[in-house]
């Protein structure tokens, strides 16, 4: 990979953080810096109107893509779409995690999806990721990453991060939201897709 700059096809500071961190275990790609949309420029809205998480990730890749384009900037872009699917919910609420009761209202959510499972004995569930990298010419490569579990009748841990206290991860023993930041990268859906994604590399 000549390129050494990639731009994260997101606002999500923790987001950010995680992928640098992902990024800089690997001796291969622990060179590459990592700039947010904002360091670029770019400050667009981005519809994400696809029905499914490769559609709304390649979105937001060609998205940003374009901007650099047009301004010239040759930069790799990295975009993910990652949610939480249900079995006993037919896979909800999948690419509508972020708003499934109110816009990224986290609580409200919680208590969706509480709801929703109320008396369900079938409480399986997993966390996907689908993650684009994209060459500055429009190629990219995918990776998908998935960590299962199951969904608690109550939070358990930290309320920090959405649907981690409802997420029992059958590889922890824990909820997501008991879990440190370490356990949850080794796991992760985000971190899976990660892994996968540097095995398609050659640099």
């Amino acid at each position: 990979m000549k390129q050494k700059t990639i731009v994260i096809a997101s606002s999500n500071q923790h987001k950010l953080k995680e992928f640098k961190k992902m990024f800089a275990e690997n001796e291969a790609t622990k060179d590459i810096a990592f700039l947010t949309m904002k360091d670029v420029g770019f400050d667009g809205d981005i519809i994400e109107d696809g029905k499914t998480f490769e559609e709304n990730a390649l979105i937001k890749a060609r998205a940003v893509n374009k901007f650099l384009r047009d301004n010239k900037l040759e930069y790799l872009v990295l975009a993910d779409d990652s949610g939480l699917c249900v079995d006993a919910l037919d896979g909800a609420p999948g690419v509508y995690s972020a708003r499934f009761a109110e816009e990224h209202n986290d609580f409200a959510n919680r208590e969706k999806l509480k709801a929703e499972l109320l008396g369900k004995q079938n409480r399986t569930a997993k966390f996907v990721t689908n993650l684009v990298l994209m060459n500055y010419d429009g190629t990219y490569l995918l990776a998908v990453g998935e960590t299962n579990g199951k969904i608690l009748e109550n939070e358990v841990g930290s309320l920090e991060f959405c649907y981690d206290p409802l997420f029992y991860s059958f590889d922890l023993n824990k909820s997501f939201g008991e879990a440190t930041e370490e356990e949850k990268n080794s796991v992760s859906h985000r971190g899976r897709a990660v892994q996968k994604l540097l095995k398609q590399l050659v640099y």
